[in-house]
């Protein structure tokens, strides 16, 4: 598991993971992600965070084997913990995040780009829930801030995907690019906003965030509540026993 920083450019801070196979991160990788954005906020000298991933997708969710493994439900609340966390360090980034997403954004990578304040995509992103697939609730507050809210419930109840394409449509992208041109169109984005004054950027946050109609944190918190009673009532095992051996997340027809 790796989540580094990088200052490639004077006001602009990367930060990227890297969790192979396919970027499903543990709970700890979910409080590590948390701790890297929140401190590059911090520091007076960004203005700009730029969220980005190495390796087949720019983030799976949750690692389900953590789950599986667990025989209690410590692994369950450390992963609402740990994405609630994560959620909350990118909406709350005292500067703007732009995501920089490529291949898949499943799952608690909707929470990310969900609580983003731009999103730059390359041709071949796609983005979905497959929460019910895997016997889980959530993120619906995030896709909610993507896309309109009848195609976020049928997105949701069928675990389909939508593209980048599709996203840039209804102006929740801001750019699509192919995969070569990703890092650099996110990082011109950012170098825009940098050239900005911080403190004025820092005001222009938190004021943007306090007009915000649905307030995210509640919202996603309450969503959780009901993937534990998914989990207690056992109805989460029985989605989890066919995870990975059945065809999932489709694309819209």
């Amino acid at each position: 598991m790796s989540v580094s920083t990088s200052v490639p450019d004077k006001g602009v801070a990367v930060v990227t993971v890297d969790h192979p196979p396919v970027n499903a991160l543990p709970v700890r990788g979910w409080f590590d992600l948390a701790d890297a954005v929140r401190a590059a906020g911090r520091d007076p000298a960004t203005r700009c965070v730029v969220l980005a991933a190495e390796g087949r997708g720019f983030n799976a969710g949750v690692d389900i084997k953590e789950i599986r493994r667990d025989s209690g439900h410590g692994a369950l609340i450390g992963a609402n913990r740990g994405c609630a966390a994560a959620f909350s360090a990118v909406y709350d980034c005292e500067v703007p995040v732009v995501a920089a997403v490529h291949g898949f954004c499943l799952g608690g990578g909707i929470g990310l780009v969900g609580n983003a304040d731009a999103i730059v995509a390359s041709e071949e992103a796609t983005f979905g829930l497959p929460e019910l697939d895997r016997g889980a609730l959530g993120a619906a507050t995030h896709l909610s801030r993507l896309v309109p809210q009848h195609l976020m419930r049928a997105l949701y109840y069928t675990a389909r995907t939508v593209t980048a394409a599709e996203l840039h449509a209804h102006g929740s992208v801001w750019q699509v690019v192919p995969r070569p041109e990703l890092l650099g169109t996110a990082l011109e984005l950012a170098r825009e906003i940098a050239r900005k004054d911080g403190t004025l950027l820092r005001l222009a946050k938190a004021a943007i965030n306090g007009i915000d109609p649905v307030d995210v944190h509640r919202s996603y918190r309450f969503e959780q509540g009901f993937t534990f009673e998914a989990n207690l009532s056992g109805l989460a095992d029985r989605a989890r026993a066919g995870f990975g051996t059945q065809t999932q997340g489709k694309g819209r027809a």
